[in-house]
């Protein structure tokens, strides 16, 4: 069936778009990005990565930005389809009820995808749109009802932070999720909003869906703030993050560089990876010492972080350090305690270098201002920038593109999990594209030490080795 609904179901939103027949804006089932390159034994070298359209030649396996292992190995190409409206589709458009939930924390960004979701499902031509209160838990639990949602109600959502539908984490079993949609609600297309757990919930759920061969779609959108979602350039509320950082940062510049012997401390989010702290302390220019999770330091001893603070004081004057959360956990106790997410509690780094530093410069008998700022959740809880805006918009049109049948597309690429249903939508060498959800979840992705961006965020800083 040709998507020949394109205008909006009311004459309250006109809308110019062309005629089927006159328009070229579908994107071709064969169309393919390059996804990454990959190393296989052999025995000439040959070294290369992907960048854009292009491919980077390195004439040697030593050069920056070129990784080979093994002695001899050489790069293999691997693709995933390119995102995008199809000339054909799959569900008729009146018969679809479409559902969207935002699980996990808050990120700058949620409204503007569950804005744009909702238009473009009604420029399809869908008028059964709703939304899932408080996560996964709005399947079950039974004071929760879902939200209808159309162009009128989410009109103006994208002016504030947060989410509409709200937030949480955990939830019921996925046999209890897949009932309320196939039984209760009779929803045929779910839109997950959500990081690497809310990801593999939805993973669960295609498949439960698979092995009951319900025709439903489960489309995700990766939602992390901490940019550590694998094979992606990057997740929305990431800009927004480490644009918002640069206030605490520049206000620990300020506080420290006011101060007789001032030191500011800066925490900023990144369990696993260090991406927020690393951009953040590249943009600001303010930052003396970056710590993330990827990279182990000491605190103490003669090559570790006290020592080099108290040299800055005595050469600067003033110091700023920013630091992971997620950074230097082996530095405390272990609390052995998880969230509702599964993730593991960390103690509080940044609380623990305050204290610490404090404590170390009373003991040499040296003075020292220290101040602390931790800007987490004003950051989680702003609006979305114009950067991410726009990316949050691409997003969720290309989320909603894909709706075919589940079972025949997987004959057509790398089996179910390649289909139009368990996948992701995420951005892919500068191009939008879909990927398979256990790909993407397989472990976060981490800063690389190794990798150019840290070097110039060294660089930049002119930290040294605090090992």
């Amino acid at each position: 069936m040709s998507m020949t609904r394109r205008t909006p179901r009311t004459n309250d939103f006109p809308g110019n778009y062309p005629l089927d027949e006159d328009w070229h804006g579908y994107i071709n089932d064969n169309d393919r990005v390059l996804l990454k390159v990959c190393l296989i034994p052999a025995n000439v070298v040959m070294v290369a990565a992907a960048s854009g359209d292009a491919t980077i030649h390195y004439s040697s396996p030593t050069s920056a930005g070129a990784e080979c292992i093994d002695p001899g190995c050489n790069w293999v190409e691997q693709w995933v389809h390119r995102a995008g409206p199809r000339g054909k589709i799959y569900f008729k458009p009146e018969e679809v009820k479409a559902a969207i939930v935002t699980c996990g924390g808050l990120c700058p960004g949620l409204n503007d995808v569950i804005r744009q979701i909702v238009i473009t499902l009604e420029i399809y031509g869908v008028t059964k749109i709703v939304g899932i209160p408080y996560g996964y838990r709005g399947f079950s639990d039974q004071e929760l009802t879902e939200l209808p949602l159309s162009r009128r109600v989410v009109q103006n959502i994208h002016l504030s932070g947060g989410s509409l539908l709200g937030v949480s984490r955990g939830g019921p079993g996925v046999s209890e999720i897949v009932d309320s949609l196939e039984v209760e609600r009779g929803i045929t297309m779910l839109f997950v909003l959500g990081g690497n757990g809310t990801h593999a919930g939805a993973n669960a759920i295609h498949n439960e869906c698979r092995k009951r061969r319900l025709k439903v779609s489960i489309i995700g959108v990766p939602k992390t703030i901490d940019n550590d979602i694998l094979l992606m350039d990057k997740t929305f509320g990431f800009d927004t993050a480490v644009e918002e950082a640069q206030r605490a940062i520049n206000s620990a510049y300020i506080e420290a560089h006011s101060a007789y012997h001032g030191i500011g401390i800066v925490k900023l989010m990144g369990r696993d990876s260090g991406f927020i702290a690393m951009h953040a302390s590249l943009a600001s220019g303010q930052i003396d010492i970056c710590l993330i999770p990827e990279v182990p330091f000491n605190l103490h001893g003669p090559r570790g972080v006290l020592s080099y603070l108290k040299y800055l004081i005595e050469t600067k004057g003033s110091a700023v350090v920013c630091v992971a959360e997620g950074a230097g956990q082996n530095l405390l106790q272990k609390t052995n305690a998880t969230d509702a997410s599964g993730n593991p509690v960390f103690r509080d780094i940044g609380v623990y270098i305050q204290q610490e530093t404090k404590k170390h410069f009373k003991e040499i008998g040296v003075h020292a201002d220290v101040k602390y700022i931790d800007p987490t959740y004003m950051i989680r809880a702003c609006r979305a920038n114009a950067s991410d805006g726009i990316f949050c918009t691409v997003l969720a049109q290309n989320a909603v593109s894909p709706s075919p049948d589940i079972v025949a597309f997987a004959d057509i690429v790398h089996g179910a999990f390649a289909g139009y249903s368990g996948i992701t939508v995420g951005a892919c060498n500068t191009h939008y594209a879909y990927f398979p959800i256990p790909e993407v979840i397989a472990h976060p992705k981490l800063v690389d030490s190794n990798s150019r961006m840290w070097h110039r965020c060294l660089t930049a800083t002119g930290q040294p080795d605090f090992i």
